[in-house]
């Protein structure tokens, strides 16, 4: 497993920017560029990476491609192509997005997010950003989401097979999956779930927390690792069955020091699996 997550300090060149994630000793990084960034300065940042060994697990493509405005949704799809791009130009482990939403909000739950029509709208759409790009070295991922597809194992491995893209995998974030009191207290099984059945298929894995408040209705709020219920003991040892290189990348923390605290708690769970 490479640890990995947002970093701070001066990145202004290259080389600055490995030193930087080495400093917060890391071995996975967020891709520092976007896909606007001049050809010399992304041959720069990915030869920095190189020399330290830090492996560039993610170029994000956050946008919504699914969206019901027809606009909205173009110019989404060009950006996810973009950026697949860049990734497949960098070596990145995978581009990432979310599905989307048929929603105004482009992360937000909807009526019709789940429905039949959307699950092959994601697959017209995926279909789309992978064969405009036809990557050779990295892959388009959907991070899975608690409202959208893919909602769970099941339904990833459908838009797998529905797909039928070499360049397409599996993003997973078991946070986002965890949606009931069910799955929450049953999340050791959810993880091994998933790994069983996409394992083969999992490029890079985000790393958050969860916790159930105790008051009515239901409240399951995102939080710091360690701080919530995810079986890190699961997911660490999960992981470790896919290889010595996996990224996993700590994210929505809102300080320095607040990923500092998590990422000590993951190596401590790491050391005792």
């Amino acid at each position: 497993m490479r640890l990995g997550g947002p970093v701070f300090g001066d990145t202004s060149t290259p080389e600055l920017w490995a030193q930087t994630v080495m400093r917060h000793g890391y071995r996975a990084a967020y891709c520092p560029v976007d896909a606007k960034a001049d050809e010399a300065i992304v041959r720069a940042y990915v030869r920095a990476a190189q020399e330290v060994d830090i492996v560039i697990a993610e170029v994000g493509a956050w946008s919504n491609p699914i969206s019901p405005d027809g606009e909205t949704r173009r110019v989404a799809i060009a950006l996810c192509q973009r950026q697949l791009d860049l990734a497949e130009r960098v070596g990145a482990v995978c581009c990432v997005n979310i599905a989307g939403s048929r929603g105004e909000q482009w992360d937000g739950p909807h009526p019709d997010n789940l429905t039949a029509d959307t699950f092959d709208l994601v697959v017209q759409t995926v279909r789309e950003i992978v064969d405009a790009v036809r990557p050779t070295r990295t892959f388009y991922t959907l991070e899975t989401m608690p409202w959208a597809f893919p909602d769970g194992a099941d339904s990833y491995l459908a838009l797998i097979k529905a797909i039928d893209r070499p360049g397409f995998a599996v993003h997973l974030d078991p946070v986002n999956l965890i949606s009931s009191p069910q799955r929450f207290f049953e999340n050791g099984a959810l993880l091994e779930d998933c790994f069983t059945k996409l394992g083969p298929w999992i490029k890079s894995c985000h790393a958050k927390d969860i916790a159930l408040a105790p008051r009515l209705t239901v409240h399951l709020d995102e939080v710091r690792p360690g701080l919530g219920g995810l079986d890190y003991r699961v997911y660490l040892q999960e992981l470790n069955r896919l290889g010595p290189d996996i990224p996993l990348l700590l994210e929505h923390l809102p300080s320095e020091a607040e990923y500092t605290l998590a990422a000590v708690y993951i190596r401590s769970i790491a050391l005792e699996s």
